[in-house]
């Protein structure tokens, strides 16, 4: 059974005045050339298909072209949703999607069994289909989906009973796996997915803490002994606690200038009746350079000499410039654009790394509110503060339990 693991490909991004469209068109027509290589047989992403609620026409337009174009090759495309999709924009197509070889988990329903999926391999000879894995597709899991609240709960409390809920949930599932493999003969191997933070994860600064004011990071031992375990969330690939079966495997492309440096992949599981055998990461090329440049001004004039060599007129370089030493002058915009002048690059966000000038940065070069998450917005506010360190924690707590209520409202 051969099966690639992707996730987090955040159709739709609206990236500081860019567009990802062309990026994801690439992506995806790199991706089934892929499928067909390597004779893959089920391929699996693992939450976040959109990168909003409401995602905008082209971007759903790219997820049905790729639903089309990935079943002439005979491959199985299980989706799952994330804390980034609409559970009900993702379940509005799922009867359709089902004609085509896909199969779609936008949320938790009431029906445990509905997140049992038997997947299929390919007699590489005959063609002929036969089961070749079980897999336990759970998607992002929202508090509200497994968790009653009650009254007088501390916020440990609260921590506490959402991870017990939430390891419930895997283990029960599980167990209905355990009993399809016995139905079907036994040997065939149970794998699981999810959508979340676990323990020792590194995330990078597009990453939104999804289980905010409630459950911050799930332990991997709350896992069931699963075969292999196909997370989503984390854009950076990584093995969870060293663990060679428990991975992510990272968003296909660059999603904030922190993962400029990242080799992005998707991850080649193979199995067999006797569990996992093999994980290849196949590196995703890169369809749009992004670099971030640190530096007074004669140090970024070689940076930025040094990052233009990856662009060109077509397609110049997307640049993060963080100016160090020189950030009291007035006129930085004019000479950073100076810099750049008659090179393949393009300045998308301009900082000054001091503290003290970030009012001046702010005029200069022109942030708005646009370009700016709402995590940037209240720690750029917290840092004009002088504050101690236990109000500084307490004020980020009291904002991420605010910003996760508001998420599950909206979800």
């Amino acid at each position: 059974m051969r099966i690639l693991h992707s996730s987090d490909w955040h159709l739709g991004q609206h990236f500081m005045g860019k567009t990802r469209q062309a990026e994801h068109q690439a992506f995806m027509a790199w991706l089934i050339e892929q499928v067909q290589v390597h004779c893959v047989d089920a391929l699996i992403i693992a939450g976040d298909i959109f990168d909003t609620s409401a995602p905008p026409s082209y971007a759903r337009e790219l997820y049905n072209g790729f639903v089309v174009a990935l079943r002439g090759s005979g491959c199985e495309l299980v989706v799952l949703g994330g804390n980034h999709d609409s559970v009900a924009m993702l379940g509005e197509s799922r009867s359709l999607l089902a004609h085509l070889n896909t199969r779609v988990i936008p949320g938790v329903g009431a029906d445990l069994a509905e997140q049992l999926l038997v997947l299929h391999t390919r007699d590489r000879e005959s063609g002929a289909e036969q089961p070749g894995a079980i897999l336990c597709a759970i998607p992002f899991i929202r508090p509200r989906d497994v968790l009653h609240s009650q009254a007088g709960q501390s916020a440990e409390d609260k921590q506490l009973s959402l991870q017990q809920a939430i390891q419930q949930h895997y283990h029960a599932l599980y167990a209905l796996a355990q009993l399809k493999c016995a139905e079907l003969g036994g040997q065939l191997p149970i794998i699981a997915t999810g959508h979340l933070t676990t323990v020792g994860a590194s995330a990078s600064e597009s990453v939104r803490e999804i289980y905010v004011g409630a459950l911050e990071a799930f332990p991997t031992s709350a896992f069931p002994p699963a075969a292999y375990i196909a997370l989503g969330h984390i854009h950076k690939p990584q093995k969870v606690g060293g663990l060679e079966h428990i991975r992510y495997c990272g968003s296909p492309i660059a999603l904030s200038f922190d993962e400029a440096t990242q080799q992005k992949e998707v991850l080649l599981v193979e199995l067999d009746a006797s569990g996992l055998q093999q994980i290849t990461p196949l590196p995703v090329p890169c369809f749009q350079p992004l670099r971030s440049v640190r530096g007074s001004l004669p140090e970024l004039q070689v940076a930025i000499n040094a990052a233009a060599q990856e662009g060109t007129a077509q397609q110049p370089v997307w640049l993060e410039v963080l100016v160090s030493t020189d950030d009291y002058l007035s006129d930085l915009q004019l000479r950073i654009a100076a810099l750049c002048a008659d090179l393949p690059v393009e300045v998308l966000r301009l900082r000054r790394e001091r503290g003290t000038a970030q009012a001046s940065l702010q005029a200069s070069a022109k942030e708005t509110l646009d370009e700016l998450s709402t995590d940037e917005v209240f720690a750029q506010r917290l840092s004009d503060e002088v504050l101690d360190a236990d109000l500084q924690a307490r004020l980020q707590g009291l904002y991420r339990q605010v910003v996760g209520e508001l998420q599950e409202d909206d979800a």
